[in-house]
């Protein structure tokens, strides 16, 4: 291999957004003196002239759905091209590193990996042929501190071309997309972050956050999607990131991701958030069930939610729960009570219909298979699904989170409201129970779905 390496990253799906996880590492591989193509297979074709010209192919793999995706696309690249060099990098990548290797991958890079794609092209660059490369030297999961460089987007769709957020005024904003933060200072059971910073999180320095922001605003963004899986782990880091960027483009609006522990503990900084454009933030209550939160030690309790909605409501900011609806310890009572729960406060059109039909994902490494309840319910390890199966011991609960599931994608294929894809689902759970739900608080008239500020790209996983 010559010394000017031809590289093409990749990215399958993400929730929507123009990739950060390709415009970073395309400013490290580019300062190396690669070159460098981005391609966005959630909005573009796999270009056969590209891949056959390419010496290194790199899958950006953030989530599940991402990962599963990448796993066929693959398969055609070899095709295309059988002596390029596989590479697959982020969260679910060491994650799933003894399937991804049994596919082909050669170099599996998680935690910060753009330090260690700089090392794989180095490495390459060194192989005369692609028979002399040897294995990889760049350690799988990496959490060496960095000093990040300003992502490049050149190359990659525009921003028009991916989610836009819906607000109250019926108006539509183009979305840009960065993070401040990685990892996490917390433990939960069941989160994909776990086993890769087990506990631990990474700043991204603040004037390399502002400028990706100034340049998405140059390039049309009206509102920007912070992505670190939780903007409180360093709310000083945050809030001055965020302070400044409200000083600098006062009409520009953001949402951020915050665990309700978070938003319990600093809740003095909302008025913070509210006051320099935050639209609303997203919070992983999971569930209203006590022991189900111990279980996912998640670290807050079923009042613990119920407050920060009360303290939400009176800051005047937008709360926008996602949960793990199904779990084996969800019962058919428990679920019921969760609908009940977001009619009492008023949340029906705060949450995304999938949200209500989510079904627990144990990926390899997953802390919840440190319970030894856990094991009664769980049937193997399905590479292909990437996760392990697992049965409910009441079949009417499965039985449920199929129906639900189904009810809301035929919902969303026909731009049903949410409170009428909730009254379809808590009909369901009526008939599963043999119980009448008729309740008088789902006959209100709905509100325009976007009173609630939302994205139109409504998964999360």
């Amino acid at each position: 291999m010559g010394n000017s390496l031809q590289v093409v990253l990749i990215s399958t799906y993400e929730l929507g957004r123009q990739p950060f996880g390709l415009a970073s590492p395309a400013a490290w591989l580019r300062r190396e003196g690669a070159t460098v193509t981005c391609l966005d297979l959630s909005k573009q074709s796999l270009r056969a002239e590209t891949i056959r010209s390419a010496d290194l192919v790199a899958f950006y793999l953030p989530m599940h759905t991402a990962t599963r995706i990448a796993v066929v696309a693959i398969e055609r690249i070899k095709t295309l091209n059988p002596e390029a060099h596989l590479c697959c990098y982020g969260l679910y990548a060491p994650m799933n590193a003894d399937y991804l290797r049994g596919v082909g991958v050669q170099t599996l890079l998680g935690g910060e990996f753009e330090e260690g794609l700089v090392g794989l092209m180095r490495r390459l660059r060194r192989a005369t042929r692609p028979v002399e490369e040897s294995g990889q030297t760049e350690p799988t999961i990496s959490l060496q501190k960095q000093k990040f460089l300003v992502p490049e987007r050149e190359g990659l769709l525009p921003l028009g071309h991916y989610a836009r957020l819906r607000t109250g005024d019926g108006e539509r904003r183009t979305v840009g997309y960065t993070e401040a933060s990685r990892g996490c200072l917390h433990l939960c059971r069941h989160c994909p972050v776990v086993p890769v910073y087990n506990g631990q999180f990474r700043i991204v320095q603040p004037e390399v956050v502002l400028e990706d922001i100034r340049r998405q605003v140059a390039g049309g963004a009206e509102h920007i999607t912070f992505g670190d899986p939780d903007f409180f782990n360093g709310p000083g880091h945050s809030l001055a990131i965020v302070e400044k960027l409200h000083e600098e483009h006062q009409n520009l609006t953001y949402d951020v991701t915050i665990k309700i522990e978070h938003l319990l503990k600093y809740s003095r900084h909302l008025p913070t958030l509210r006051d320099t454009g935050c639209l609303f933030v997203t919070s992983a209550v999971e569930s209203v069930d006590d022991r189900v939160l111990e279980l996912l030690a998640k670290h807050h309790t079923r009042e613990d939610f119920f407050e920060v909605v009360r303290r939400f409501r009176q800051t005047r900011l937008t709360l926008a729960p996602t949960f793990v609806a199904f779990t084996p310890w969800t019962s058919l009572e428990g679920y019921g009570k969760l609908l009940s729960d977001l009619l009492e406060l008023d949340l029906v059109e705060n949450v995304a219909p999938i949200q209500l039909a989510i079904r627990l994902l144990i990926p390899s490494g997953s802390k919840l298979l440190e319970l030894s309840e856990t094991w009664s319910f769980v049937q193997g390890f399905d590479q292909a699904a990437l996760s392990y199966r697992w049965q409910h011991p009441d079949p009417r609960v499965d039985r449920l989170q199929a129906d639900v599931l189904k009810r809301v994608k035929e919902g969303e294929a026909e731009g049903a409201s949410r409170r009428k894809i909730f009254t379809s689902i808590w009909e369901r759970v009526g008939e599963e129970a043999g119980t009448d739900l008729r309740d008088p608080r789902l006959s209100q008239v709905p509100l325009p779905r976007a009173a609630i500020p939302y994205m139109d790209e409504p998964w999360y996983c």
